[in-house]
C-alpha cells in the first residue's frame, strides 16, 4: 500500500514538473477538516454574550442559530453544483468569471484575496494578545509576535500541499475535541443557567433590532461553510468526496454551535451571559474557578491558529486561478515541487505581514470592509449559478442545487438583506467600497482587460 502511495506521489510530482498544475491529493477528511478549520473561530465563543443580551430567551436564540445553519446547509447544495461544474481552485472567483466575464471575475477575485488577507492581519494580531495572556514575556509585542506567526506557516506550507493538508486534518481533529470536552463539562457541572429562569423577550422595535444583531453576528459566526470549495481543482474525486465533506463538515460546524450555545445558556444565569464579553470563558470560570480561564485562552489561540493557517492554503489559490486566466502577474501560477502554489504564497502572506506594520486602527477598518466584500462573494455566487443555469443550460452539472430555481433565488435575497445590514452596521465602509470598486475597473482596463496578460 505504501508502495503504491509513493509511486503515485512520483508519477504526481513528475506531471507538475512539466505542467505547473496543483495535485489532485485531497479527499473527504481533508474537506470536512477545512470546513471546520475556516469555519469555527472565536465567534461561537465570544458572541453568546451580546446575543443573550439583545434577545433574552434561550429558545428565541438558539432558534436564529439553527435558522443560519440552514441557510449554510441550504449555500453548499448551490455551491457544490458551482464547485463540481466548474472545478477550478479559487471558488467565488472562477464562478464569476464563467457567469458574468472578466472583469467581475476580476473584481470578486481580488476582492476576496484582499479580504483574507486583511482577516490574516487581523487574525494574527489578534492571536498574538492571546499568546502575551499565556505567556507574559511576550506581551506589548504583538507586531513581532503576529509576523513570527505568519513567517511560520508561510514556512510550513512551503513543505508541500500533502503535509498541509495533514496539518489542517490535525489541527480542526484538535478544535473539535476541545470543544465536545467543553460541551461535556457544561452539561455534567452546570444547573440550569438561563434556561431556569423566567425570560421575557422585548417586543416590538427593539425585538427585530436585537433579532437582526444577532442574525448578523451569527451569519459572520458561520462564515467559512464553503471552504472546501476553494480545493475542487485539487480532490482525487470531487464528485464522490466533496458532497459528503462538504455536508458533513457544515452539519459538524451547525451542532457544535448550537450545543456551545446551550451548554452556555445552561451554565451561567441571565445576568452573568449577558455583560459577558467571552462567554466560554466565564462559563469555565463560573464551573471551575479563576484559575481555569486560561484553557479557553489558550484553545482560542489554537482556534485561531488553525483558521490562519486554512487562510494560508486557500487564498493563493484564487491568485493562482486568476493568473492562469491571465488576471493576475503571471508569476503567481507557479506551483512548487510539492504542489503547493509558492509565489501566490509569498504574495499573500507578505502582504498580510506588510498590513500588520500599518498598525492596528488601520487593520481593524479593512477587516470592516472585508466583511462587506466576504457576503458580497456570497451574493456573486448565488447569482453565477442563475446566471449560468440560462447561458449555459448544457453544462455538465454532476450535482444540481436544491429545488432550483427557489433555493439560489432564496439564499440571493437573503444574501442581500445581510450586506444591506452590514452597510447600516458600517455604513462609512460603503464610501470606501465604491472607492475600491473604482480602482479595480481602471486596474483591469489598463492590465487586464485583453484575453491574456503579460503583467
Amino acid at each position: 500500500m505504501q508502495e503504491a502511495k509513493y509511486i503515485y506521489f512520483c508519477s504526481i510530482m513528475s506531471k507538475n514538473k512539466t505542467t505547473n498544475q496543483l495535485w489532485k491529493v485531497l479527499g473527504t477528511g481533508f474537506g470536512v477538516a477545512v470546513t471546520l478549520g475556516g469555519t469555527v473561530g472565536t465567534g461561537i465563543l465570544r458572541k453568546p454574550g451580546p446575543i443573550a443580551d439583545q434577545l433574552v430567551n434561550p429558545y428565541l436564540i438558539v432558534g436564529l442559530w439553527i435558522l443560519v445553519a440552514t441557510y449554510a446547509l441550504l449555500g453548499i447544495s448551490t455551491v457544490l453544483e458551482l464547485s463540481l461544474s466548474i472545478p477550478k481552485a479559487g471558488a467565488w472567483y472562477g464562478y464569476a468569471e464563467r457567469a458574468f466575464g472578466r472583469y467581475i471575475g476580476f473584481l470578486v477575485g481580488i476582492s476576496s484575496w484582499l479580504g483574507t488577507i486583511t482577516a490574516l492581519a487581523f487574525g494574527s494580531y489578534t492571536f498574538s494578545e492571546y499568546v502575551g495572556i499565556l505567556f507574559p514575556y511576550f506581551e506589548h509585542q504583538e507586531n513581532y509576535v503576529a509576523v513570527g506567526t505568519l513567517a511560520l506557516l508561510w514556512f510550513f506550507h512551503q513543505l508541500g500541499v500533502v503535509m498541509a493538508g495533514k496539518s489542517q486534518e490535525w489541527l480542526s481533529g484538535i478544535k473539535a475535541l476541545a470543544l465536545l470536552g467543553f460541551i461535556i463539562l457544561c452539561f455534567a457541572f452546570g444547573s440550569g443557567g438561563m434556561w431556569h429562569e423566567p425570560s421575557a423577550s422585548p417586543r416590538g422595535l427593539p425585538l427585530w433590532s436585537g433579532i437582526m444583531t444577532a442574525l448578523l453576528s451569527i451569519f459572520y459566526a458561520f462564515d467559512g461553510w464553503h471552504t472546501a470549495a476553494y480545493f475542487t481543482e485539487e480532490n482525487a474525486d470531487p464528485v464522490k468526496s466533496m458532497p459528503k465533506s462538504m455536508y458533513i463538515g457544515v452539519i459538524s460546524v451547525a451542532l457544535i454551535y448550537l450545543f456551545i450555545n446551550i451548554s452556555i445558556l445552561y451554565v451561567l444565569p441571565l445576568e452573568d451571559v449577558r455583560h459577558s464579553k467571552l462567554a466560554a470563558a466565564d462559563a469555565i470560570t463560573w464551573l471551575f474557578g479563576a484559575s481555569t480561564g486560561k484553557w479557553i485562552t489558550a484553545f482560542l489561540a489554537i482556534s485561531i491558529f488553525g483558521i490562519l493557517n486554512t487562510q494560508v492554503m486557500f487564498a493563493p489559490r484564487v491568485l493562482y486561478s486568476m493568473s492562469r486566466d491571465g488576471l493576475f502577474w503571471k508569476k503567481a501560477s507557479e506551483v512548487n515541487s510539492l504542489g503547493s502554489p509558492s509565489f501566490a504564497t509569498h504574495l499573500t502572506v507578505g502582504m498580510s505581514c506588510l498590513l500588520l506594520l500599518m498598525g492596528k486602527n488601520l487593520n481593524e477598518r479593512l477587516s470592516d470592509i472585508a466583511t462587506f466584500f466576504f457576503v458580497a462573494s456570497y451574493i456573486s455566487g448565488f447569482s453565477s449559478l442563475i446566471r449560468l443555469r440560462q447561458t449555459e443550460p448544457q453544462l455538465h452539472r454532476p450535482y444540481q442545487a436544491w429545488a432550483y430555481p427557489y433555493v439560489p433565488s432564496l439564499l440571493l435575497f437573503i444574501s442581500v438583506l445581510f450586506l444591506m445590514g452590514t452597510l447600516i452596521q458600517n455604513p462609512t465602509s460603503g464610501i470606501y467600497v465604491l472607492l475600491f470598486i473604482a480602482g479595480t475597473y481602471v486596474l483591469f482596463r489598463s492590465l487586464f482587460q485583453s484575453n491574456k496578460s503579460d503583467f
